[in-house]
């Protein structure tokens, strides 16, 4: 699957667009047996700032944990984004046709007592204006740990 796949499909994602101003983001963390682990509600606050896009991320786990994430993207041409984050190894990569994004970066989880670097591969589907679907799946070496599924709703 390719994001180009989907250049002639409506709507046309944004990433600016749909992230500038308050989004509320539901999703679950499915590990590899598909056993759920986890339930998280995000709030996000988008701001755009010299051509950059600045996301707060305010996570709320079902365990009573919160995380706090904030990235900064870059848009390359109507096609293309990188972004970093605080907990982000590297820069992120995003390709955006059509109504779909795919977002690929990596990152250190704590897992046990362990850090692992794990990969996320974020498919992003834009289905109307103010309703997102992002479907993540984490790998280790190739290996799929789980996946990430969430529904983001713009204010």
């Amino acid at each position: 699957m390719k994001p180009v796949d989907y250049a002639d499909t409506l709507p046309e994602f944004d990433l600016f667009d749909f992230f500038e101003g308050e989004q509320q983001a539901w999703g679950v963390f499915i590990d590899r047996f598909g056993k759920l682990r986890k339930r998280f509600q995000v709030t996000i606050i988008g701001t755009i700032e010299n051509d950059q896009l600045k996301l707060e991320e305010s996570f709320n786990y079902d365990d009573g944990t919160t995380e706090h994430r904030t990235w900064i993207i870059t848009r390359i041409d109507k096609h293309q984004y990188t972004g970093s984050a605080n907990d982000i190894i590297g820069m992120a990569h995003g390709e955006a046709y059509g109504s779909a994004l795919q977002w690929q970066y990596q990152m250190d989880l704590t897992i046990g007592s362990s850090d692992w670097r794990v990969h996320f591969n974020d498919w992003m589907f834009l289905l109307d204006r103010n309703t997102m679907m992002n479907k993540a799946v984490v790998t280790k070496l190739g290996f799929k740990l789980g996946e990430v599924i969430l529904f983001f709703r713009k204010e």
